[in-house]
């Protein structure tokens, strides 16, 4: 299992969310949008210039912003190849 940034997901790569690097508000507000370590994600894509990142958890898009992105480590799922 390999651990990447968000932001260097592929459109349609997931994982589960290992850690995010951030402090207690950034934490906070990503767990308000259900966005926690051991949460199951998918990026859908990424926005043009370091705009905004979708992505799907528990059947919900949700769009972030790049910055935040940056600091969500997902331990990506291999697939079977």
């Amino acid at each position: 299992m390999q651990i990447k940034c968000l932001n260097d997901l592929r459109s349609g790569e997931g994982g589960k969310i290992s850690r995010i690097n951030g402090g207690r508000g950034m934490v906070g507000r990503l767990a308000a949008l259900n966005i926690r370590p051991g949460s199951r994600i998918t990026k859908l894509n990424d926005g043009f210039m370091r705009g905004p990142v979708t992505i799907e958890l528990d059947r919900t898009q949700i769009a972030i912003g790049f910055g935040m992105a940056a600091r969500i480590m997902v331990a990506v799922e291999e697939s079977g190849q």
